[in-house]
C-alpha cells in the first residue's frame, strides 16, 4: 500500500504545485541518463541491417571522437543511415553538465497524467516541455531545427548507473499548425556493456512505422555485433 499511497501524494502534490519550480525534479532525471565516462576509447565490431526482405553487412568503428567509419558496405544510403545510427545513440552518450546544457531554462510544473510530471521551460528554450516519471524523462517535447520534436519513453534499460531508452516512439511536427510531418516512428533499442562495467553500447534497434490502419510498415532492423573497446590499442 505504501507505493499505492506515495504515487497518489506525489499526484496531489504536483497539481497543488502548478507553477512552483522544479529545476530538481528535472535536473535528476538528466543527471540519471547513461551517459559513457570521460575515459570512453571508442568502439568497433559487425554491423547489419535488413528490411526483412534484404540484408546487407559490414564492419564499422566508432572513434574516441565519436566519428563513426562504416568499412565493407558500397551501397551510399544504406552507409549513410548505420553510420548516422551510430552517431546519433554516440552524441546521446557524452556527459554534458546540467549548467552546460540548461544554465539559461527555467523549469516550473505543468499538470500530471500517466506519462508524468510535466516540466514547462522558460528562458532560453521556451515552449519546450518535457514530462519525468520515476526519475526518468518519459516525455520531449522540443523545438529543434526549425521543426518540433515529441518523444515518448515507454520502456528503459536500467544500467545500474543510468537508464536507457529501450522502447520509444518520436514524431516531427510543424511547430506553427501542430501538423504531422511525416508518420509517428517506433523505436526498440537493445544495449550491452563491452565490459563488466560498461561502456554500454547499441547492439539493435528496430524501427518501424504504423499505418493509420495500425499496422506496422516500413521496419527495419540495424544489429551491431562482435562489440569490443578500442581500448589501450589506440595509444
Amino acid at each position: 500500500g505504501d507505493v499505492y499511497k506515495r504515487q497518489k501524494q506525489s499526484f496531489m502534490l504536483t497539481n497543488e504545485m502548478k507553477g512552483a519550480d522544479c529545476t530538481h525534479l528535472f535536473k535528476s532525471a538528466y543527471e540519471n541518463r547513461y551517459t559513457w565516462e570521460s575515459d570512453f576509447s571508442g568502439y568497433e565490431g559487425r554491423c547489419s541491417w535488413t528490411d526483412g526482405e534484404r540484408e546487407i553487412k559490414g564492419s564499422f568503428c566508432l572513434g574516441q571522437d565519436l566519428k563513426a567509419t562504416v568499412k565493407e558496405i558500397d551501397d551510399e544510403e544504406m552507409h549513410k543511415a548505420i553510420s548516422s545510427q551510430l552517431w546519433e545513440v554516440a552524441i546521446h552518450r557524452v556527459r554534458r553538465s546540467f549548467t552546460q546544457t540548461h544554465g539559461q531554462n527555467t523549469f516550473t510544473y505543468g499538470n500530471t497524467n500517466e506519462i508524468g510530471s510535466e516540466i514547462i521551460v522558460g528562458g532560453k528554450n521556451e515552449g519546450d516541455k518535457y514530462r519525468v516519471k520515476d526519475d526518468v524523462v518519459t516525455m520531449v517535447y522540443r523545438h529543434i531545427h526549425g521543426n518540433l520534436i515529441i518523444i515518448l519513453t515507454e520502456d528503459v534499460t536500467n544500467t545500474g548507473n543510468g537508464y536507457l531508452s529501450k522502447s520509444y516512439s518520436s514524431q516531427y511536427l510543424d511547430p506553427i499548425s501542430k501538423k504531422n510531418l511525416k508518420g509517428k516512428s517506433f523505436y526498440k533499442d537493445n544495449f550491452i556493456p563491452l565490459s563488466k562495467g560498461g561502456p554500454w553500447v547499441l547492439s539493435s534497434r528496430s524501427i518501424h512505422q504504423e499505418s493509420s490502419e495500425g499496422s506496422i510498415i516500413n521496419k527495419q532492423v540495424f544489429s551491431f555485433s562482435d562489440l569490443k573497446s578500442l581500448g589501450s590499442k589506440q595509444g
